[in-house]
């Protein structure tokens, strides 16, 4: 009699052990999750520790995996730029001859507002670059949103410091471990950055909203009035953003708080800077030494 062609999974050896092996990955799973959840509860410094092991375990696999994404994913666009290239040339070279005018103007405007400020003894406390590093990953799929950088202590990174990209602020430091810091992203609700009006220094405050937008408050006025457009930028309150930093835009017209949408995202981004603070804490107040017995 010949033998039958579909035998099945029990009479065979290779899935028996492939069986076992997930079974065995399954429990090693549930019990690491069940060892960190009571870690977490019971001794959150520990856990902490443990996160910042796993996230210097995880970052350089990431840090390639994301590069392989960015590089094909851009791929198409690559495409695209390349067809556009000429067309975008021609309308660039008739905006440099529109602006130059206006160029010469701001020109002049920068240096006569140098010349006040020389005047009128203006103090300006200029920012210092620490790291240039690259975003590995950012949790999108959570209300909570945080993102890793490749750089940590070792690098000059510290718990505090303001972290920006390209168009604007991304957020500050939240941890930081050898190699690796965690971000506490602008959009997280408990992200709060002091900010002003640029087109009529009103100060506000942007929080987080954990879906990827932010809410604009004002820090003066009552029902103040937002256009759609209004852009806000870091005012410098509070000592930890350097002020001028774009954060957000206002999404429509509307009266008290105003939805916006950040400037950077950090999805998209692939290098953050991380500058000090703008202002350094205050030193610790002395202690009042003990009267003389």
């Amino acid at each position: 009699m010949a033998p039958q062609r579909n035998r099945r999974p029990g009479f065979s050896r290779r899935a028996q052990y492939v069986l076992f092996i997930g079974y065995v990955a399954a429990a090693l799973g549930a019990l690491l999750g069940a060892v960190l959840l009571v870690l977490s509860t019971l001794n959150p410094p520990a856990y902490a520790i443990v996160r910042g092991a796993l996230r210097e375990l995880t970052t350089p696999v990431s840090s390639g995996l994301h590069g392989m994404r960015r590089g094909i994913t851009g791929i198409p666009r690559g495409i695209g730029e390349y067809f556009g290239v000429i067309e975008e040339n021609r309308r660039m070279r008739a905006d440099i001859k529109r602006n130059r005018a206006l160029v010469e103007k701001a020109r002049q405007l920068v240096l006569e507002n140098a010349r006040l400020r020389r005047l009128l003894a203006v103090r300006d406390r200029g920012t210092e670059q620490v790291a240039v590093a690259r975003l590995v990953n950012a949790s999108s799929s959570s209300t909570r949103r945080y993102a890793t950088l490749n750089a940590g202590y070792w690098q000059g990174v510290r718990t505090g410091q303001p972290v920006r990209g390209p168009e604007g602020l991304i957020g500050r430091i939240l941890e930081t471990s050898p190699n690796t810091a965690r971000v506490l992203l602008a959009v997280d609700p408990e992200s709060i950055v002091p900010v002003r009006r640029t087109r009529d220094g009103v100060p506000g405050i942007v929080t987080g909203r954990g879906d990827g937008l932010l809410e604009i408050r004002s820090a003066t006025i009552a029902n103040l009035p937002f256009r759609a457009g209004d852009l806000f930028v870091t005012s410098g309150t509070g000592g930890i953003y350097p002020p001028g930093i774009p954060v957000a835009r206002v999404l429509r017209n509307t009266r008290d708080l105003a939805e916006a949408r950040p400037l950077a995202d950090p999805d998209r981004l692939d290098f953050a800077v991380v500058e000090r603070p703008y202002l350094p804490p205050p030193p610790p107040a002395p202690k009042p030494e003990s009267a003389p017995k």
